[in-house]
């Protein structure tokens, strides 16, 4: 089945819009609990129900079945709440209730109140659980013609990955670590996963925005299926010279492609792509005017839906 380019953006912000369709998304939200710390009156995060149960009965914890929270009673600080956060998910980990959590990451992420203070840190594979906003940086790395057109770097993530195992990605994706800068971790990732030398990325690349999306998650993911995966993206553009080939630094990537637009833009329809990589790809092409409002029936929405307003407090 070939996919629209709006079919690509509904794959990946899938959490349903009050504004188009308001039953679904109060069936969605009367499905899930939210997240939140004592004194903070305001959700955190959405977590589902089968999580949420394992937290019945938990020290510094508070399940409330009729308000349908899941609050964390316990801490005065980011550095106790963090403490209690990470022992509850290793406990989890140890007992082996969620699949999510058997890919350990030893980092950790932040969560945000609504003065973008940090309430606590939870550990990288248990945020999906949690539902909070995470953040990260994707890099779109281009080689330009002497005609003006663009080709781009596109990695194939490796076949053994847990997550979308051998699908196409952007040429630089990676989580952004708490206490980390966006650029500083872009920084970090070019040269573990593209080998891209440190002084060109600082040189070369250009902040373009973000891209933000609810995702629910799916079989492809691993792991557990339909949490809420809240994501904003810091996207980078770098113009490559053509003596600078892209090789993969770690066991992540299988291999480089550079290919034009037109080929991206087929491997994108057959479905290939990650599903927040399409859109960060959308993203650049729609900046660089290769996907434009005559060329795209759908193209007010795309734009539009690539800048989701997220549910719960940002950095």
């Amino acid at each position: 089945m070939t996919k629209s380019n709006l079919d690509l953006i509904e794959e990946c912000d899938s959490f349903p819009y009050y504004q188009t369709d308001p039953v679904a998304y109060f069936a969605s939200i009367d499905t899930y609990y939210q997240l939140r710390v004592a004194d903070h009156d305001y959700a955190l995060g959405y977590v589902l129900p089968s999580v949420a149960e394992i937290f019945r009965g938990l020290p510094s914890w508070t399940l409330d079945d009729d308000e349908r929270t899941l609050t964390l009673m316990a801490g005065d600080t980011a550095a106790e709440r963090s403490e209690v956060v990470m022992r509850t998910v290793v406990a989890m980990r140890e007992t082996g209730h969620f699949k999510v959590l058997s890919k350990w990451r030893n980092e950790l992420y932040p969560v945000y109140g609504k003065n973008r203070e940090l309430l606590f840190n939870v550990e990288r594979c248990a945020s999906p659980l949690l539902g909070i906003v995470t953040y990260g940086v994707h890099l779109v790395a281009y080689v330009k013609g002497k005609d003006g057109s663009l080709k781009l770097w596109i990695p194939r993530r490796a076949r053994t990955k847990q997550t979308y195992g051998g699908m196409l990605d952007n040429a630089v994706a990676g989580g952004i670590a708490s206490g980390e800068g966006p650029f500083e971790c872009l920084v970090r990732e070019c040269e573990e996963e593209a080998s891209l030398p440190e002084a060109l990325v600082r040189e070369k690349a250009k902040a373009c925005g973000t891209v933000t999306y609810s995702y629910v998650r799916d079989e492809r993911a691993g792991g557990e299926t339909r949490l809420l995966q809240p994501e904003c993206q810091f996207v980078y553009d770098i113009e490559l010279p053509e003596d600078v080939i892209p090789k993969p630094g770690d066991d992540e990537v299988e291999e480089f492609y550079l290919w034009s637009a037109d080929e991206v833009k087929e491997a994108m329809a057959r479905g290939e792509f990650k599903p927040n990589c399409a859109a960060v790809t959308l993203d650049f092409f729609i900046r660089h005017g290769i996907v434009t409002y005559e060329s795209e029936k759908d193209y007010i929405e795309i734009v539009s839906r690539l800048h989701r307003r997220l549910e719960f407090p940002t950095l």
